[in-house]
């Protein structure tokens, strides 16, 4: 399932001032702090999911270096709480009882 502005809560769960708080994480960090190459163009929160829009808990990071972090952070997330799957589980064989 994909995720984007379009399907998330995220977006109103910003504060009223977000637009100020971004551009002063963008004006700190120039350079993405992940890969320190590329702009930053994407003001990220450090831990994810979460509501902490200090700016010390949020960083400067280019597009594709958030892709990778926000990839990981969900693939790690659905790791700790996998659904159940479709499959029973394996019965033991009835000469084996």
């Amino acid at each position: 399932m994909a995720h984007n502005w379009g399907t998330s809560s995220r977006a109103s769960r910003l504060p009223g001032n977000w637009r100020k708080i971004r551009a002063q994480v963008l004006a700190r960090d120039p350079e993405c702090r992940i890969c320190g190459v590329r702009p930053s163009v994407i003001a990220d929160h450090i831990e994810a999911m979460t509501d902490d829009h200090q700016l010390d808990a949020l960083q400067g990071v280019c597009a594709p270096c958030h892709r990778v972090k926000t990839s990981a952070e969900a693939n790690a997330a659905r790791a700790a709480a996998p659904k159940p799957g479709r499959r029973r589980p394996e019965e033991p064989h009835p000469g084996l009882l």
